[in-house]
């Protein structure tokens, strides 16, 4: 399988799996609780997901064969891979309600930050996988 259809299927993973993430920690929130060691563990696997699709895009990128049509879409993959780090920075680790909401908010950053890297630097088949993937899951 070619890198760059690596890259575009790893793209849509990571819009739906953001989602979730930004979902799971807004129903955390709602209902009182305190970050539980299973969102821990899919944020953790969000942060990997984002690592591994940004080093696909870098290959890509060295390789030539994939050039994203605008210098945007490598910001938002720096922003990506940087944002869930940078929050729990910023909360010093903590796992209070408050933080659920924190890393609710920034999961759907995420989700919006892969929407538009995928409307960036893909075709336009990829943008409607992913828009046929979102409405297919609710």
């Amino acid at each position: 399988m070619p890198l760059a259809v690596i890259h575009d299927r790893l793209a849509v993973s990571a819009v739906l799996f953001a989602g979730v993430c930004a979902v799971w920690g807004f129903i955390n929130y709602l209902r009182g609780q305190d970050m539980t060691s299973g969102y821990w563990g899919a944020l953790v696997i969000c942060e990997i997901l984002m690592i591994v699709q940004a080093l696909f895009g870098i290959i890509l990128a060295i390789e030539g064969n994939h050039p994203p049509r605008a210098i945007v879409h490598y910001l938002y993959g720096i922003s990506a891979v940087i944002s869930l780090p940078a929050v729990y920075v910023f909360t010093g680790g903590r796992d209070t309600r408050r933080e659920s909401l924190l890393y609710a908010v920034v999961s759907l950053w995420l989700f919006g930050l892969a929407i538009r890297g995928i409307t960036t630097g893909s075709e336009q088949e990829t943008v409607a996988m992913v828009l046929r993937s979102i409405v297919g899951l609710i």
